[in-house]
This record gives C-alpha cells, structure tokens and sequence, in this order.
C-alpha cells in the first residue's frame, strides 16, 4: 500500500467515526508532519470531511502542533540528526543567520514561501535561536493561508474517492496564494542577501 493509498483509507476510517474523528484526524496529522509525510492530501480530504471552517481548523491544530514537535525534537531530543539531514541544504545556513536577526518574520516568510521544504524546515527551526513563542505563533499564521485554500479546494471535490485523481485548472484564489507564497520568497532571499552581505562586510573589516 502506498502512501497516498494508506491516507486515503485513513481519511475514509476518520469519516465514519463520528465524534472522535475530529480528534484521530488531528492525530494523524500530528503524525504525518513529524514523519516527513506530506500532509496536502490529508488538508485536501479535511475539506471533503469536515467543510471548510471546521476543516481549516482541524488542520491547523494538527500541523501547528506537529510543527511544534518537530521543532522541539530538532532542538533537544535529535540535534545531531538534524544538522547531519541539513548538511546538503545549503541554504539553511543562511536561513539561520537570518532568524539570528529578524526572528519570527523569516519563520512567518518561509510558511508563506512554496520554495522550502516544510517538513525539514520544523525540524531545522530548532537548531536556530529563534524562541518558540516565536515560532509557534510565526508557523501558525504563516501556514493559515496555504491551510484554508487547500481546505476549501478539498471541499469541492465532493468524495475522497477523487482525491488526487486527475489534473484540473487552478482557481483564482490558488494563483492569488501562489502570488503571495513569490513575494514571500522574494522578501526572504532579500532579507538572506542583506544579512550575508553584512557578515562579509564584517569580516573583512
């Protein structure tokens, strides 16, 4: 069984469990985030499941909350692992020195961004020093967005039968999202070129 297979049945299973689905969705999505499984097909099937408001907020209970243990895995409990994982990411090291100084709007930034990998990223942001008041309430509003489109996209499809079956056109509201995820992405390379440039310029000094 693949893994598009497995979430689907899993998905299929939390429909049918009335009060408690809510809370094993929640769970499953905890569990995707901190295993490296992406989580658009279980966002997508939220909106088949539970609508658009209720989906949205289950999604981001379950992501918020996997990103924050990822977060706290990669600061206390798998350090070594991490760095090792981000010794071919080149663009982390960066990344870091630009949380050093501008903290939570670089975490905020790269949730909007489409470019970086969110599931390493959770992990990644415990190796930095950014707090994780910061970074809970940053990842939180930075994934809202990219959480309610997918949410809303799921609940026009009607069954999770049709989950990730076929190509279609992307609606405005995506292309206005991925507008966003660009500018976004912009304002982070800016902000990694400045701050690079300025510990080159110090030490040349």
């Amino acid at each position: 069984m693949g893994i598009q297979q497995l979430i689907t049945y899993l998905l299929d299973w939390v429909e049918h469990l009335g009060f408690w689905g809510p809370i094993a969705f929640i769970i499953i999505y905890n569990l995707a985030t901190i295993l490296f499984i992406p989580g658009s097909l279980l966002t997508l099937g939220a909106g088949v499941i539970f609508g658009v408001i209720w989906g949205s907020i289950y999604v981001s209970i379950g992501s918020v909350i996997g990103a924050t243990f990822a977060f706290l895995i990669g600061r206390y409990l798998a350090r070594n692992w991490v760095a090792k994982k981000l010794e071919n990411y080149e663009n982390f090291k960066a990344i870091d020195q630009a949380v050093g100084e501008e903290g939570w709007k670089i975490v905020g930034l790269t949730r909007l961004s489409p470019i970086f990998p969110f599931n390493l990223l959770n992990y990644a942001f415990g190796l930095t020093n950014v707090s994780l008041k910061d970074y809970f309430l940053a990842s939180w509003i930075g994934m809202l967005p990219g959480t309610i489109l997918y949410v809303y996209l799921g609940s026009l499809v009607g069954s999770l039968a049709q989950l990730g079956m076929g190509e279609r056109s992307r609606t405005p509201i995506e292309w206005l999202l991925y507008g966003i995820g660009l500018m976004a992405t912009v304002i982070v390379t800016i902000y990694i070129t400045k701050i690079a440039q300025n510990a080159l310029n110090q030490k040349i000094k």
